[in-house]
């Protein structure tokens, strides 16, 4: 197909897990496809109801019947079965479709060796997407188009903001940092509200003080333009129950856990590429 000009198109989707739905919502409201120009191929019943009714798309059972006619094919399945999912369809890609992965850990040249095809495009998005407010990095095959990274950009940024990168190396690092970061970041979350109940507050009452100094501490840092070390010592008196606490981070080795926590995903994620 000839990308050029394109932003109403056809898309279909191998898989309709949480995240292929946060693009079909943003894909939809962006308008960058119409209802009818969208498939996705589930095998739970359920899940091809649920779709089929919250966004009035067309679904299917079959893989290959979602997929036909489509200009980009979404492949949003788990790692685990990228390989049989990949043999299924290696017949049925056509060369003029572009596929986009989201599957994680699943490297370029899996999927062009698996599809038996050259246009590839692969992102790594994170769950924030799914109220518009994630973070994506993704890069591409060589032999994506330039209109067609457009529209891949398009959307993606649907799903927040997006940063494309040349060295698909880069992907696993961000895997590690901002894909699973969510996860980091909600961790901490949950050990500073148990903070404040211990220290007698009620639970709802620690919760929101804690989301809104989270919240309100990530915005100070990009409004700001500061370092987080700068703001940190903002908030640091001298001899004050800040630093005191901080000692105590310091102590118990935070700032190296959380080093040797995301350089463990990070290996992790390389581990699961090189084992397709």
């Amino acid at each position: 197909m000839n990308w050029t000009g394109i932003r109403i198109m056809k898309i279909s989707f191998i898989g309709g897990g949480v995240m292929a739905e946060a693009l079909i919502k943003g894909i939809l409201e962006a308008g960058i496809a119409a209802p009818s120009s969208i498939k996705v191929g589930e095998p739970d019943k359920d899940r091809r109801n649920h779709l089929a009714e919250e966004h009035c798309i067309e679904v299917a059972s079959v893989n290959a019947d979602a997929m036909n006619g489509s200009d980009l094919v979404v492949l949003s399945v788990k790692p685990q079965i990228i390989q049989p999912v990949m043999k299924e369809l290696q017949s049925q890609v056509q060369l003029e479709q572009t596929v986009m992965s989201i599957v994680a850990g699943a490297k370029i040249s899996t999927l062009i060796d698996g599809l038996s095809h050259p246009s590839i495009v692969r992102v790594m998005p994170n769950t924030p997407a799914q109220i518009g407010a994630g973070m994506t990095v993704w890069t591409t095959s060589n032999d994506v188009q330039d209109t067609a990274k457009s529209v891949v950009r398009d959307i993606l940024t649907t799903l927040g903001k997006e940063i494309y990168v040349n060295d698909e190396k880069l992907l696993d690092a961000a895997t590690a940092l901002s894909a699973s970061g969510p996860a980091y970041v909600f961790l901490f979350i949950e050990a500073l509200i148990d903070a404040g109940v211990y220290m007698g507050m009620q639970r709802d009452v620690a919760r929101e003080l804690v989301l809104q100094t989270v919240s309100g501490s990530t915005r100070l840092v990009e409004d700001s333009g500061l370092h987080p070390g700068h703001l940190k010592d903002m908030v640091s008196s001298p001899g004050g129950g800040t630093v005191e606490a901080l000692k105590s981070f310091e102590k118990s080795g935070f700032r190296g856990a959380v080093l040797e926590a995301v350089n463990s995903a990070y290996k992790k994620y390389q581990e699961l590429g090189d084992s397709d």
